[in-house]
């Protein structure tokens, strides 16, 4: 068996319009899923910090449950396994003129609660990084919980949620790939589709796997610039430029004498808070 480039250049350079949709619904669901994952993510955490015990409780019980399960097998109860038992199905539904499958709904709400799971361990820690004293201090001039919460604590935890939750949405992308367990025509099952009707497997799977790289690279871009526009809000330095991520060409560890400028600079911006 050899390989085909002459058919690998025209299906990476000029792919099938199928290919095409496939590309944008990989894209629109993992945009869609991680919105939604977010907002969960972030109830699930302030529940899991909660005064209240049973909130405690049931935060708790979630994460210990999504992260406990494969999502393949969340996948499946979801988008069968309710319909088995009568629970609920999911049906096709038009959207402003656009129909929206039920296997495509139910593989957003499956991604939503799987990676809410890990995102709210995210929130959490980067909240407990803040010192309480923030907060105590917020709430002494006058703040509300949630004023205290939105004003002092989260600008300050932020800048150290990004990178995590950027690496949770670069692996998202990348997990859509097992949505055609539940027959969504996302990339790769398009692709699957492609090679098994061309016996092109090796030039097709090159193919996808390109696309996805291209997927991951542009939202490592994307993520830089977010740290960076933080970074100099906040009086920092730069992050680690593309190039560097990339390629691995890291600077030098900060010398002793910046490092402490560094420092005293991140705790005086702290301070004016």
């Amino acid at each position: 068996m050899t390989f085909d480039w002459t058919y690998f250049w025209q299906s990476l350079l000029t792919p099938s319009q199928q290919f095409l949709n496939g590309l944008a619904l990989t894209i629109v669901i993992s945009v869609v899923s991680m919105a939604l994952a977010l907002a969960l993510g972030l109830v699930i955490a302030l529940m899991g910090r909660s005064r209240f015990l049973p909130f405690r409780v049931v935060a708790s019980l979630y994460v210990w449950v999504i992260r406990g399960t494969p999502l393949l097998v969340q996948l499946v109860i979801i988008y069968t396994g309710f319909a088995a038992v009568g629970l609920f199905r999911f049906e096709d539904a038009d959207l402003a003129g656009v129909l929206i499958k039920g296997a495509v709904q139910a593989s957003i709400v499956g991604l939503m609660l799987h990676e809410s799971a890990y995102i709210s361990e995210i929130v959490r820690s980067g909240l407990e990084s803040v010192e309480r004293g923030q907060n105590e201090a917020a709430l002494s001039l006058g703040h509300t919980p949630l004023g205290s919460m939105r004003y002092v604590v989260v600008p300050q935890a932020i800048r150290i949620m990004v990178p995590p939750l950027g690496n949770s949405f670069n692996g998202l992308m990348k997990t859509t790939s097992v949505l055609s367990i539940i027959g969504v025509a996302e990339m790769f099952q398009v692709g699957s589709t492609m090679a098994s009707s061309t016996f092109k497997v090796f030039e097709i799977y090159v193919v996808i796997a390109i696309y996805y790289l291209a997927l991951t690279t542009v939202w490592t871009v994307a993520q830089t610039a977010i740290e960076n526009t933080l970074n100099a809000r906040a009086g920092l330095p730069k992050a680690e430029s593309v190039w560097k991520r990339l390629f691995g060409f890291r600077s030098r560890k900060t010398p002793p004498a910046q490092a402490a400028a560094e420092t005293s600079k991140v705790l005086q911006t702290d301070d004016a808070y």
